[in-house]
Parts: C-alpha cells; sequence; structure tokens
C-alpha cells in the first residue's frame, strides 16, 4: 500500500468540487483555518461554480481534478463536498500522476467511489474525513482536529463507547470503507474494494429502510462479508421509513444482514454524515478492539 507522504508546514492544499455544487462562500472558513494551520490553499475553478446539481459540466469537473492531480507542488487534495457525480468522470481521470507523486486525497460522501478506486486499482490510501463544509461547525471539536493530526502524520487512535449491539473481539486489517451507497455501487465496477482480510465501515443518510437492508444484502450476495476480519457501523442519519413500515429499525436492519458472521463489530462509531466524523486513514493497517465497555480502532505503524 502506498503511503502519501504526510504534510508540512507550507505545503499546498488544493479544494476542488469534483461532484455536487458547494458555494464558495462555504469554503471560506475552511480556507483560513487552513492557513492557520500553515498551509498554502489553492482553489479549483469547480468551488462555487455551478452546472445545474453540479458543480461544473463532467468535462470542468474533471479537468479542475486532473489539474490537481498533475500539480507536483500540491500535496493534498480537498474535496469541498461530496453529492454526486464522481461515478460520470472516474474512469477518464488519469491517476498516473498520482502514483508517480503520491498526494492526500480527503473526502468521504461521493468521494467514497475515490478511495475504493484508489484502493483497487492503485494500491493508494486515502482519507475518509470531514470536507470543507464541515469546518463551519467549528474548528477546534476533535473531529477537525483529526483530520489536521492525520495530514501532519499522527498516528491515528480512537477510543469510542460500547454499544448494546457490539459483538466482542479482536482484528487487524486494512481499513476500507465510507458510503454504504457508493459502495454498493461499485460492486461490478473496477472500483469496487476486495473486503478480504479487511476492516470495513460503512455510513449513509437520507435513504430509505427498505433500500439500506437491500444494499447490505447486495453487499452480502457479492460475498463482501466473506473473510471480512472486522466491521464499523457509523451513523445512519436521517433516515426515512415508507407508508407501510419496514417494521424494523436501522440497527436490526444491520444486525440481521451480518448475524451469520462472527467478525467483531462496532455499532455507532463516531463516522459518517454528522459533525461526529473522524478522519480514518483508507488503506492503512489497523487494530480494531471491540471490548465490552469501549472500543479501540488504532493505527498500526
Amino acid at each position: 500500500m502506498i503511503i502519501p507522504p504526510y504534510l508540512r508546514e507550507n505545503d499546498t492544499v488544493a479544494i476542488v468540487c469534483p461532484s455536487g455544487f458547494m458555494p464558495f462562500e462555504r469554503a471560506k472558513t475552511c480556507i483560513e483555518t487552513l492557513r492557520q494551520w500553515g498551509f498554502q490553499v489553492k482553489i479549483g475553478k469547480t468551488l462555487g461554480h455551478q452546472s445545474h446539481y453540479f458543480s461544473g459540466t463532467d468535462e470542468e469537473r474533471l479537468d479542475d481534478l486532473q489539474s490537481m492531480i498533475d500539480d507536483k507542488n500540491v500535496k493534498a487534495i480537498l474535496c469541498g463536498r461530496g453529492g454526486y457525480g464522481l461515478s460520470r468522470i472516474i474512469d477518464k481521470i488519469n491517476f498516473k500522476p498520482l502514483i508517480s507523486n503520491p498526494k492526500w486525497v480527503i473526502g468521504y460522501s461521493d468521494i467514497t467511489l475515490l478511495h475504493c478506486h484508489l484502493n483497487r486499482q492503485f494500491k493508494t490510501a486515502s482519507l475518509h474525513s470531514p470536507m470543507a463544509g464541515a469546518f463551519n461547525e467549528g474548528v477546534d471539536n476533535i473531529y477537525i482536529q483529526s483530520l489536521k493530526k492525520v495530514m501532519f502524520g499522527e498516528q491515528c487512535i480512537y477510543n469510542v463507547d460500547s454499544h448494546f449491539y457490539n459483538r466482542l473481539g479482536e482484528c487487524n486489517g486494512e481499513l476500507i470503507g465510507g458510503n454504504l451507497a457508493l459502495l454498493a455501487h461499485s460492486i461490478g465496477s473496477v472500483s469496487e474494494p476486495n473486503t478480504k482480510n479487511k476492516i470495513l465501515f460503512i455510513e449513509d443518510v437520507g435513504e430509505f429502510l427498505y433500500n439500506t437492508d437491500r444494499m447490505l444484502h447486495q453487499l452480502k450476495r457479492a460475498g463482501w462479508f466473506i473473510g471480512l476480519r472486522g466491521l464499523l457501523i457509523g451513523s445512519f442519519s436521517d433516515m426515512k421509513d415508507t407508508t407501510i413500515p419496514f417494521g424494523k429499525t436501522i440497527y436490526e436492519i444491520i444486525w440481521e444482514a451480518i448475524s451469520a458472521y462472527n467478525f467483531p463489530v462496532a455499532f455507532n462509531f463516531p463516522v459518517g454524515h454528522q459533525p461526529e466524523n473522524y478522519a480514518l486513514k483508507c488503506g492503512a493497517l489497523h487494530q480494531l478492539e471491540v471490548k465490552k465497555d469501549i472500543v479501540t480502532l488504532q493505527e498500526i505503524v
């Protein structure tokens, strides 16, 4: 696994929007904070630009992201927001400059597909973490600060409270995952990750309960849970139900889908579409300990 170089003061961080539209004003706090952290900031053409739902046409979003990948002075690419759009352009991106000059790709939600692609096709680590918009909710909280620490090369060590649905156990493995809808979307494509001997994390937002059940069973049918070392269940926020209720809570749905397996599972892990969203280093080796009173996820360095 290629681990990009960690950042130092005066390194350049680029901000782009490869998917949905984001007003420039929403990124001002992020830009100011990155500069306070000691970074130079390069702003992509897609930030503040709009083409209907997207931050630009497919060609504009592709060119903006490609330019940051090609720029040897850019040490990290922070995505302004997610939304939808990466799957329309990902097969046209030339990743060769990223392999010869590795840099951190940072984001979550729709950016999950990019994390999966980098992992499967190029064995390159990336950061699933808060994006530019999250800085507006406060920059001194432990979640934004977790991004800063990881960017500067600090080891990831997270301790969280236990949960009723947890399955106890310990495991080591490469950490992969992200948004459940995008993970299911990757199945059958060249971006689909190999989950054997991995620690997987999942999260989602605004989905119907029945559709979440369907996506989990899609992962199950595709063999994602066979040989999996461990599973982290992030936030499933703003879930919706149909007129005729599905009949189960989101955690009951998840538990039912994974009940036949014996890998350790940690529910309510702070990752997802909410302020409580730790920076996670996709592709890096981690140790997961799910104990009766506490859950620890620790990077192995």
